[in-house]
């Protein structure tokens, strides 16, 4: 584990090293920016999986025989929901994203979800399911055959599971049948949306796209939307837009640190500066173990057979490690010093956290 944290760490610091030493790379303004109003959408919907072999809902789950008997009612077929007795249909729900400008006819993913105690929805056909809206409307179709990466068999008290075989995908099995009306050409004054909101870069984009288009073409409202006048160029929205997503800028990035407790994973941004702070680490464990012992009567006594448990407790503290950082140290200096100690990820996390908290951490800290 602690290898590989040097390695990870060691990886960071060479390619923030190599940046750094060469010239500011800049980002062309569609990878930084949105269009307000374009946007995917989510769909969702409620329908049921049939042609399993035998892993579907069992007969409790009453939503799944009262959505069978409710689909045969409409198929000419009466049978009371109670009297349904089948393992080869499980209730799901489908969902799917909507994209913006989609149009009668486009094609679209869906993901399928047991809602039920289902087994595996391995090998099964999504019936016709209609999609709704956050409106309430119905915006497309899902229907195909489900594709599960996975598996689960067992017999006999005997299991054997591979991935997760209650969730399954329908490639292009959805069919928008409503789309969205958005009209961009209508608008006079359209909106560009950092997906990272940044004062400096915000008046940066709109800088660069009054170089290139003319000045009072773009305005800087805050530190995320960049407003375009329409009338201070004669092109239409979407010949625009595309002229405006092809220029480059320089991107100003926050210093950030990212860290996942789960993974062990740290990443440590370009920027992160360090302020002069004295770090000393060491660890304390608590082992708390209990063995159960037999104690048996004697013979032809009227003593009871007990079992009593024993329970022993060990403490043990390691030496507290100690790291200087000096004001201003860099990424590498804070890597080394942690690398000495002999920190692993949960200690490196520990750390951090410990070094925002006495504002010596010159960066966001965001544990994901």
């Amino acid at each position: 584990m602690k290898r590989c944290l040097g390695l990870m760490l060691l990886g960071c610091v060479a390619a923030m090293q190599a940046q750094s030493g060469g010239a500011e790379k800049k980002s062309l303004i569609r990878d930084v920016v949105q269009v307000e109003g374009v946007r995917e959408n989510p769909l969702l919907g409620y329908g049921m999986v049939v042609g399993l072999a035998g892993t579907g809902d069992k007969q409790q789950t009453l939503f799944t025989t009262q959505t069978l008997a409710s689909i045969l009612s409409r198929m000419g077929v009466q049978i009371p929901a109670g009297a349904v007795k089948v393992r080869n249909v499980a209730a799901v729900f489908v969902t799917a994203s909507l994209p913006a400008f989609a149009r009668p006819g486009t094609q679209l993913d869906v993901t399928v979800s047991s809602m039920g105690d289902a087994k595996s929805i391995e090998g099964g056909l999504l019936l016709l399911t209609p999609l709704y809206g956050a409106d309430g409307q119905v915006y497309g179709a899902a229907q195909g055959p489900v594709a599960v990466g996975g598996y689960s068999v067992g017999g006999s008290g005997n299991s054997k599971q591979l991935n997760h075989p209650t969730v399954g995908r329908i490639p292009s099995g959805g069919l928008v049948e409503r789309g969205l009306n958005l009209d961009l050409e209508q608008q006079p004054l359209l909106t560009l949306l950092l997906r990272d909101p940044d004062y400096g870069t915000a008046e940066e984009v709109a800088r660069t796209i009054n170089l290139a288009l003319g000045s009072g073409v773009a305005r800087a409202r805050d530190g995320r939307r960049i407003e375009l006048t329409r009338a201070a160029v004669s092109a239409g929205a979407n010949a625009l837009l595309a002229r405006i997503e092809a220029l480059p800028v320089e991107v100003h990035r926050r210093a950030k640190v990212v860290v996942n407790e789960r993974t062990g994973t740290v990443v440590l941004g370009r920027d992160v500066k360090l302020g002069a702070v004295s770090i000393l680490h060491g660890s304390f464990s608590v082992e708390i173990s209990t063995e159960l012992q037999v104690s048996q009567p004697e013979p032809f006594s009227r003593g009871e057979t007990t079992v009593v448990p024993q329970t022993s407790v060990a403490a043990a503290e390691a030496k507290a490690r100690k790291v200087e950082l000096g004001e201003g140290a860099s990424v590498e200096q804070l890597v080394s010093g942690l690398q000495s100690m002999g920190a692993t990820a949960r200690d490196v996390i520990s750390i951090l956290q410990a070094i925002k908290a006495a504002g010596a951490l010159e960066a966001d800290l965001e544990v994901i």
